[in-house]
């Protein structure tokens, strides 16, 4: 049986429930802001990610945004910009941005159901994994541009095409 399996006989759940019992299976750090959100913590192999999960009955959409701090030095903000373009050209869902104000990085993902779709927690686990993965793959390429001088084209030769870790 897959550990999401064992938490869930219905189908009739709430997302947020489902992302609560996950992180609960995995000893994961959570913090159920509200009826309609969590905040979990993920270690992965180049730094912890938050992971925020919002669920909106009103667009039926499961939004999920993984942060990671992020201080680039203004003068690399040009560079930035430019390999944050690349790296989404390179992603099949979600996309990143940088939230300047904030002083971090996000990646960010929507799962619409609409017409009483439902999320099935192997689905949201998935969704969170691939978060993460896509943080891990891409963080060195953002780390080069910002800090080792390196042309945003050079640096996504670094993003390596799996990333193994505890996500």
């Amino acid at each position: 049986m897959a550990a999401t399996e064992q938490y869930f006989e219905t189908t009739d759940i709430h997302p947020i429930d489902i992302v609560e019992n996950l992180a609960e299976s995995r000893d994961w750090d959570f913090d159920r802001v509200g009826e309609d959100q969590i905040a979990l913590t993920v270690e992965g192999s180049w730094r912890s990610y938050t992971l925020t999960l919002a669920w909106s009955g009103f667009d039926e959409t499961l939004r999920l945004v993984c942060t990671f701090e992020m201080e680039p030095p203004a003068e690399k903000m040009a560079e930035l910009y430019e390999v944050l373009n690349l790296t989404n050209d390179r992603l099949w869902t979600g996309s990143f941005s940088m939230w300047n104000e904030e002083r971090i990085m996000i990646y960010r993902y929507g799962l619409t159901l609409s017409g009483g779709a439902i999320a099935l927690p192997d689905q949201i686990d998935q969704m969170m994994h691939n978060a993460v993965l896509a943080c891990e793959k891409f963080y060195p390429a953002f780390q080069l541009v910002c800090w080792g001088d390196q042309s945003p084209a050079e640096s996504m030769n670094v993003a390596i095409s799996e990333a193994y870790g505890r996500a």
